[in-house]
């Protein structure tokens, strides 16, 4: 294990699935490398947005166009850079890229995704930290309770692999999603800063 694997996380084999909250019927799972064109997708469709992402033919994630948000589209229109983060980050026992998909004719479809990443500190006696970035949900389900089924699972996970806290950032645009987050119980305790040392994201609103 590397310097900053809590070694009371338990192996990537370990990781459970949900298996559809009542409300929603949304499931929890680990993604796939056939669910990265709908995830960039979801990451693209964010009125807010530091980069403008490159979204391949036929995976949008608008929603006028639902058929692109769903997981069976290949992923060989997707940039290099792309597939090399999905690949590094499945590799990562320390990071979990989700999403949350409900049921779709005679498949399922995906409409939401975050990424979690367990982080060792030296404070809280040497704690674990809980992360969570990169929170989306299909523009056309929002308000339908998908989110909360997923942060709901994000919050479970955490407290069951040991998190002292769970912790996220928000562009302060964001009001909707401060008042979202709020109503699960985070508080807006810290200041956030960004310090951007590429040109990509160069002057954006962080």
């Amino acid at each position: 294990m590397s310097a900053r694997t809590p070694d009371r996380v338990p192996p990537r084999d370990d990781v459970p699935s949900s298996g559809g909250t009542p409300r929603t019927g949304l499931v929890v799972r680990e993604a796939r490398r056939a669910d990265l064109a709908t995830i960039v997708a979801l990451i693209a469709a964010d009125a807010i947005r530091e980069v403008r992402e490159t979204v391949p033919a036929g995976a949008s994630g608008e929603p006028s166009e639902p058929a692109g948000l769903r997981h069976d589209v290949a992923d060989d229109g997707l940039e290099p850079g792309y597939v090399a983060a999905f690949d590094e980050i499945a590799a990562d026992p320390n990071t979990l890229l989700l999403v949350g998909e409900l049921p779709a004719g005679r498949g399922a479809e995906v409409v939401a995704t975050c990424q979690l990443t367990f982080l060792r500190h030296l404070m809280y006696h040497g704690g674990v930290v809980a992360q969570v970035e990169a929170v989306r949900t299909a523009a056309h389900l929002r308000g339908h309770g998908i989110g909360t089924a997923l942060m709901d699972w994000v919050v479970a996970e955490s407290r069951r692999r040991g998190a002292v806290r769970l912790q996220l950032t928000s562009n302060r645009a964001r009001g909707d999603a401060h008042r979202f987050y709020e109503r699960l119980g985070f508080k807006a305790s810290h200041v956030g800063m960004k310090l951007y040392l590429g040109t990509d994201a160069a002057g954006a609103a962080g």
